[in-house]
């Protein structure tokens, strides 16, 4: 029924149709994107491409560890498929690989139970309804209290990526911001890369990286200058991306499981979409290579 293709011998032809013509089609599953942040990933098909599980790896000592690429968020099932079918992948997977992580996308259904991990979505609507009665109380007064910034788009150049690079939090690596760098340039070439700064006084104080597909845009990160805090860069940007946007494209949050930054997010009206995920300690890691050795 599932049947395991290496990456050489996937039809990408195939492959495309079915994310294309998938209800849970994403930006993360396209091939492009795949190859550009997991360098190694093959597939898991049912019957002739119906249905399609992308699975990125790491090698280690000779061994494939399935491991969830950075800044990629939701991979799973694509395709037509069902509970019993989504079950089918899900005992493949576990039974044929070493899975350090992976996080399942927030259509796939199980009939096993399953961790969830959040992430927030505002829907397409009219920014003054979602303004006006989706907002949190807080969170207009403290738009309110922004407007005096100077809204702007930016392009990368120099000026933008040494305000990334000397602000960014979250990646503990010098080399994953590196590699967040080259990503924002893969991005722009494909057309994919939004970039809006906020100012205070021609001093740029807050940055939104965003993906730009056909239906959405994502909030790659949100880049803050701490000594420009009071001045609520952060929610001015995030206000006036929606009002010139949420009435033709969705936006996505990308994330949401800390406290702090799920409330951030749902202080904007956003609505929470929970995805299956499975994440491993390396001791099970180790148990399990035991096992399917």
């Amino acid at each position: 029924m599932i049947k395991r293709i290496k990456y050489q011998d996937i039809n990408f032809e195939k492959y495309s149709h079915c994310i294309e013509n998938s209800v849970q089609k994403n930006f993360y599953c396209q091939k492009e994107n795949l190859d550009f942040l997991s360098k190694n990933w093959e597939l898991l098909v049912y019957g002739d491409y119906e249905a399609a599980m992308p699975v990125p790896f790491i090698k280690k000592a000779f061994v494939k560890i399935v491991l969830m690429p950075l800044f990629c968020q939701q991979l799973g099932i694509f395709g037509n498929s069902d509970k019993k079918i989504n079950e089918a992948f899900f005992r493949y997977l576990k039974q044929n690989y070493t899975v350090w992580n992976y996080a399942f996308n927030f259509h796939n259904e199980f009939e096993s139970p399953f961790f969830k991990k959040k992430n927030y979505v505002i829907p397409v609507q009219e920014y003054a309804f979602l303004r006006r009665k989706k907002y949190f109380k807080g969170r207009k007064s403290t738009v309110k209290m922004s407007q005096h910034l100077d809204f702007k788009v930016l392009t990368l150049q120099e000026s933008t990526l040494e305000f990334i690079k000397n602000n960014f939090k979250g990646l503990e690596k010098e080399s994953d911001i590196r590699f967040f760098i080259e990503y924002l340039f893969f991005l722009e070439q494909h057309k994919q890369l939004r970039l809006y700064g906020s100012y205070f006084e021609n001093q740029l104080t807050n940055i939104a990286v965003l993906i730009d597909d056909e239906t959405s845009y994502s909030l790659l990160g949100l880049i803050n200058n701490d000594e420009f805090r009071i001045h609520n860069g952060a929610s001015f940007l995030i206000d006036r991306i929606l009002e010139l946007n949420i009435q033709s494209k969705a936006f996505n949050f990308m994330g949401g499981s800390l406290r702090g930054i799920e409330v951030f997010f749902k202080s904007f009206g956003a609505e929470l979409q929970e995805y299956p995920f499975i994440g491993n300690s390396k001791r099970d890691i180790i148990k399990n290579f035991l096992k399917i050795s």
